[in-house]
């Protein structure tokens, strides 16, 4: 039997993007010439849900008015006006109606409830002449006063991107995820019915794969699930994902096992290049790989195959075919800039290695296959990727999705991709580690590298030790002050709460934060409370970071975050306001003065961090030094040489300007010899290649260059 595979992503994720997983997987299918589709129920359940037909429906829908908060009865008695723009708002939002910018820009368009009484400082988010991107978050509070409604009145599980998710996270038992499917199906089940009809009159699969990235996915995977093995017995039925890989690795409730058929772990393309031998015959049941499977109404877990899993070279390149690309809404939920560059646009997503090359961070679940086993591609076989990429969508933004990308790949892929003169624009995760140099960063931003997160996480060098992140306060500082000046934004992830944390740490955190902003090295921040999770070193081994778990006991199905005890840490609730308020301030550019203390209701100590620490570690960069080992590129084009008896006028060319040197006949040689050698184009030459040409790098002429695109890296 010839098997064929439909992908599906359960609602809901992004509304900007598609989740990649299934990209990913109908991509390693196509190197085996396996036919296979992929479907986002989450896109098709929202355009349906707001268009004027799904309104009508919602609308239609009866409630107890005594039972309804009023900006409900609010919404409801404004539903001719929603009626009537949702349709152009949606199109608006795909960027196939832009002009409507103008109307909605004016505030008097769009029908308001509640989501629009926080509407922040539209003159600092957006600007005067930022018209689209005001609109865009206007129309992005109005679907969420809408989806306000929707959960209110027709679906308590509704969320944009949390679909019935408390269901799904920290759920040991499986009892309210059983109760809440036994409802009857309601109005978006019946929606994402249809579209599941359609997709396998469409495509006739004998299998179809739920990928559930996160808690939020789960519910619908299910409910999905459910129908399938009612209306279609014959197709098997698989799960895997984040979620998966995380939450049900210990998992042993055979009621999972009415809605699903399979549930995989980890990397899915050897579990699944294994099913479907198992599925055709051609391989025993016990020689698959991390598959669950309920037999005799007993949980089994099958991993007995010798192979290896596939390399990450021979995975294949991502295949965004069948999804429907040019539908997705770019929205602007809130204007944090990283936030919105996430919600903003549509990414083609891509990895530029398995695993994280650094795996050691303690907060982190470097346990798990998907963070421990650390496998990077070749930067020419990434670009061919990001080529065939291009050629599929027609767009050229990347997000690579790594934990944590490697400098030298990163490194080598911005030269790659100047090599080929592809023009990308392009951002990822990094750590903010000493290889980040000036001119690294200016070559990443030269490839079109626009912006990068990472996490500074407890901003204390004591937690920082701790949590083994290999990074300190100052070279964070040094490190954003390097992407920054390169014109890179710099996004912090910011953590609270690990264990034997202070109030006095803490304290002293929010005194580096508003340092480096008041510093201009960082532009967007995000506040999390520390969340202990059962596969990281703290998870493992809470007695040694000075925490107690106390809960909840291992459970049959979902097992990962843990409640713990911190007997020497502060009352870490005391602060969740005052870091969101004070970051908040700090990323208009105003509150610099105040006391960071006054951010918090509590009593709460001063900060012990002298005034001046951050701008004292930027202005003491060592970065420079040039090493004989150091590898040299000109990433300009070859300047224009016009010789004239024993001078020279050496012109560079530049977008913007022109900058012109008069040089000494013999010197302009030297240079320009130099800047063919160690072209973009040519092998990378190291500083002891390049023999009495290297004496022109410590100089001032070699200060010049620099400063025109000579890297030194």
């Amino acid at each position: 039997m010839s098997q064929k595979v439909l992908f599906i992503t359960p609602p809901f994720t992004q509304l900007n993007t598609p989740y990649p997983a299934t990209a990913y997987l109908k991509g390693f299918l196509n190197t085996l010439n396996i036919q296979a589709h992929q479907a986002d129920l989450g896109l098709d359940v929202i355009l349906e849900l707001f268009s004027r037909k799904g309104l009508e429906s919602i609308f239609s829908q009866p409630f107890d008015e005594d039972e309804v908060s009023e900006n409900a009865e609010r919404i409801y008695r404004l539903r001719k006006h929603y009626l009537e723009s949702i349709d152009a708002v949606i199109a608006f939002l795909q960027d196939k109606n832009p002009t409507l910018a103008y109307l909605i820009a004016e505030e008097d368009y769009l029908p308001e409830a509640a989501r629009f009484e926080q509407l922040e400082d539209m003159e600092w988010a957006f600007g005067t002449l930022g018209i689209r991107d005001k609109a865009r978050h206007l129309a992005t509070l109005y679907l969420e006063d809408l989806g306000d409604y929707i959960k209110e009145v027709i679906d308590p599980h509704f969320g944009f991107s949390r679909y019935a998710e408390r269901l799904g996270r920290s759920a040991t038992s499986f009892d309210a995820m059983q109760e809440a499917l036994s409802q009857p199906a309601g109005l978006i089940d019946q929606l994402m019915y249809q579209h599941l009809d359609a997709y396998i009159a469409e495509y006739e699969p004998t299998n179809i794969g739920f990928s559930v990235p996160f808690p939020g996915n789960l519910y619908a995977a299910f409910r999905c699930g459910a129908y399938i093995k009612k209306q279609y017995p014959q197709i098997a039925l698989w799960l895997g994902g984040g979620y998966a890989n995380t939450e049900l690795r210990s998992l042993t409730e055979p009621r999972v096992f009415d809605y699903i058929d399979y549930v995989l772990l980890d990397d899915g393309e050897a579990p699944i290049q294994h099913l479907l031998e198992y599925l055709d015959g051609k391989r025993a049941l016990d020689q698959l790989k991390r598959t669950f499977k309920c037999e005799g109404g007993e949980v089994k877990y099958f991993n007995g195959s010798t192979e290896k899993d596939v390399p990450q070279r021979e995975t294949g390149t991502p295949d965004y075919q069948d999804l429907r690309l040019h539908e997705y809404l770019s929205v602007i939920e809130i204007a944090n800039p990283m936030h919105r560059l996430w919600s903003d646009g549509r990414w083609n997503k891509l990895t530029l290695a398995h695993g994280c090359y650094w795996g050691k961070c303690t907060f982190c679940d470097i346990s798990l296959d998907y963070i421990q086993r650390y496998e990077p591609l070749t930067a020419a076989l990434l670009c061919d990727r990001i080529e065939e990429i291009i050629a599929q969508t027609g767009q050229n933004g990347f997000h690579f999705v790594d934990e944590a990308a490697p400098p030298a790949l990163m490194r080598d892929l911005a030269l790659e991709i100047l090599r080929r003169n592809l023009t990308i624009v392009w951002w990822t995760n990094i750590r903010f580690e000493q290889s980040f140099t000036a001119d690294l960063c200016r070559l990443l931003r030269a490839s079109g590298c626009i912006a990068v997160s990472g996490g500074l996480e407890v901003a204390s060098d004591r937690l920082l030790e701790l949590i083994k992140k290999g990074v300190t306060v100052g070279q964070v500082a040094r490190v954003t002050n390097h992407f920054t000046s390169a014109g890179i934004m710099v996004h912090a992830y910011l953590m609270y709460g690990f264990p034997t944390q202070t109030a006095q740490e803490t304290i002293d955190s929010v005194e580096m934060v508003r340092q480096l902003f008041e510093s201009g090295v960082l532009q967007s921040g995000f506040w999390h409370r520390f969340a202990m999770t059962t596969h990281s070193p703290v998870g493992l081994n809470p007695k040694a970071f000075g925490v107690v778990k106390v809960g909840p006991d291992m459970g049959s199905f979902a097992n990962n975050d843990l409640y713990h005890d911190d007997p020497d840490g502060a009352d870490h609730d005391v602060f969740g306001e005052g870091l969101r308020k004070s970051l908040f301030n700090y990323m208009h550019g105003i509150g610099f003065e105040v006391p960071v203390h006054q951010w918090f209701d509590a009593k709460l100590p001063k900060t012990t961090i002298p005034r001046q620490f951050i701008y004292r570690e930027v202005n003491q960069d060592p970065d420079g030094e040039i090493k004989s080992r150091s590898r040299v590129v000109w990433i300009g084009d070859q300047p224009d040489f016009k010789f004239k008896g024993k001078a020279c006028l050496v012109t560079f060319t530049h977008k913007k300007e022109d900058v012109v040197l008069d040089l000494d006949k013999e010197l302009a040689m030297l240079v320009q010899e130099l800047l063919q050698q160690v072209a973009v184009g040519n092998a990378l030459k190291t500083v002891d290649q390049l023999g009495e040409l290297a004496s022109l790098l410590d100089s001032e002429i070699g200060d010049e260059l620099r400063e025109q695109g000579l890297l030194i890296l």
